[in-house]
């Protein structure tokens, strides 16, 4: 196993799974369960690497995650390659990679993006040439990705070892990375509406009395029982304490 299958092992392949050849077209990032180890964005159909770099930095700079490795598809459009330590559920990994377009790529049309890979198909090999083109598919550095332009693809076979380079600065998600992620790419909940104001009139209820106004007592009670009950409940407020004690002395009651 020369250094590149090694590293294509380690990123994207399940455990246990044989090292890729260089004469097999896909490669199957899922195991016998169905869960993957890795999946792809892809964005073609005019290649357009400033869009698609906003999710390579976003994931980095918002969601803390490593950087994916990017790759030219050798015909038209550009990959980020994802990885994750812990196998994930397909139908998990697709909706990561949709949330990362809802929010990286709102206004790109869906039939110019891919998610790879589709339930039971494996993603074409990189670097791979493709027969229909006679151009060979790559990964390629950050700082070289936007001189391709709108031709994703080279002329010559990569170079394994240069391939295996960029491959083994990468790392893969840890499951903490992800939930951190997924957290943060959920939609802010909506902004609660406030409480409606209490009219100034409102009724209070006491304990005491139940319902009553500031124009009349509470059922059951004498108008001076009601002001004595208002002025000796902590519960109400001071103002209203003191304004019933006033007008028990006003009707000739001693408060206290």
């Amino acid at each position: 196993m020369n250094r590149l299958q090694t590293e294509l092992s380690r990123l994207y392949l399940p455990s246990g799974a044989a090292p890729p050849q260089g004469d097999v077209p896909e490669l199957a990032l899922g195991g016998p369960d169905g869960e993957l180890r890795a999946a792809v964005l892809e964005l073609a159909r005019p290649a357009d690497w400033p869009a698609l770099s906003a999710v390579w930095q976003g994931v980095q700079a918002d969601l803390g995650l490593p950087a994916p490795a990017i790759a030219i598809n050798g015909l038209d459009g550009y990959q980020l390659w994802f990885s994750w330590t812990q196998p994930l559920p397909q139908e998990q990994a697709q909706a990561f990679l949709r949330a990362l377009c809802q929010r990286y790529l709102p206004g790109v049309p869906e039939r110019r993006l891919r998610l790879l890979p589709q339930p039971g198909q494996g993603v074409p090999q990189v670097p791979a040439l493709r027969p229909d083109t006679g151009l060979w598919s790559a990964f390629v550095a950050p700082d070289l990705a936007a001189v391709f332009g709108d031709e994703p693809a080279i002329d010559l076979p990569p170079g394994p070892d240069a391939q295996a380079d960029l491959l083994a600065r990468l790392s893969s998600m840890r499951p903490g990375d992800m939930l951190q992620a997924w957290e943060r790419l959920q939609p802010a909940p909506a902004p609660k509406a406030p409480a409606p104001a209490e009219p100034q009139n409102a009724p209070n209820t006491h304990a005491y009395t139940g319902p009553h106004t500031a124009t009349g007592p509470g059922p059951g009670l004498s108008p001076q029982a009601f002001l004595r009950a208002v002025m000796d409940d902590p519960s109400v407020p001071l103002a209203l304490r003191i304004d019933a004690a006033k007008a028990l002395l006003a009707a000739g009651s001693t408060p206290g």
